[in-house]
C-alpha cells in the first residue's frame, strides 16, 4: 500500500459519522432535524446531551485513530514517514471524510470534533488557545458555526509562532483553516 492508500483509509474512517451511526440505533436521521448538520452541535440541540456526548466521542475518536493508528499499521511500514506530515495528512483526510462522508451521501458535519482528535495526538497543547478563542468568539457573537471557524483559523498563528512546532502540524493548521 502507499501514502494514497493510507490517506484513503483515513478518509473512509472519517466518513463514519457519529451522529448518523447513533441515529440509526435510535431511528433518527439527524440531517432531517435542526440545522440539518450531522455534527455534535445539532445532535445536542435536537437529541440531547447523552446523544451528543456519544457523537462527540466517536468524532474525536476518528481523529485520534486516523493519526495514531493508520500510519502505524504494518501495511504502511517502510514508507519513510518519520515526520508528522504523513500523520497530519491522514488526520486531514479524516476531517474531510467527516465533512463529506462517502457513506452518507457526502453530507456530514463541520469537522471540528475530528480535528480536535487529530490535535490531541499531534499537538495537544494547541487545543487550549484554540478552544479559548472559540469560547471567547462564541460569547461575543453567539454563533456556534462562526466561533468554530474562528477557532480553527486561530490554529494557524498558534502553530506558526510555536518555536517547537513541526511542519506537519503547521501544514495541518493551514489546510484546516482553508478547508473548514
Amino acid at each position: 500500500m502507499s501514502y494514497i492508500g493510507a490517506i484513503l483509509l483515513a478518509y473512509l474512517l472519517g466518513s463514519v459519522s457519529g451522529s448518523l451511526l447513533l441515529g440509526r440505533f435510535g431511528g433518527v436521521d439527524i440531517r432531517q432535524q435542526g440545522s440539518g448538520n450531522a455534527g455534535g452541535t445539532n445532535a445536542l440541540r435536537t437529541q440531547g446531551l447523552r446523544f451528543a456526548l456519544g457523537v462527540v466521542l466517536i468524532d474525536i475518536g476518528k481523529g485520534v485513530l486516523a493519526v495514531a493508528l493508520i500510519p502505524a499499521l504494518p501495511w504502511f511500514a517502510g514508507l519513510g514517514h518519520s515526520d508528522q506530515i504523513f500523520a497530519a495528512a491522514c488526520g486531514l483526510a479524516a476531517v474531510i471524510g467527516h465533512c463529506y462522508p462517502l457513506w452518507h451521501g457526502f453530507r456530514g458535519g463541520k469537522g471540528a470534533g475530528t480535528l480536535i482528535g487529530v490535535l490531541l495526538v499531534l499537538a495537544p497543547l494547541y487545543l487550549f488557545p484554540v478552544i479559548l478563542v472559540r469560547i471567547l468568539s462564541l460569547v461575543l457573537t453567539g454563533f456556534v458555526g462562526l466561533s468554530t471557524i474562528i477557532g480553527v483559523i486561530s490554529l494557524v498563528p498558534v502553530s506558526l509562532f510555536d518555536p517547537l512546532g513541526t511542519p506537519g502540524v503547521r501544514a495541518l493548521a493551514v489546510s484546516a483553516a482553508v478547508f473548514l
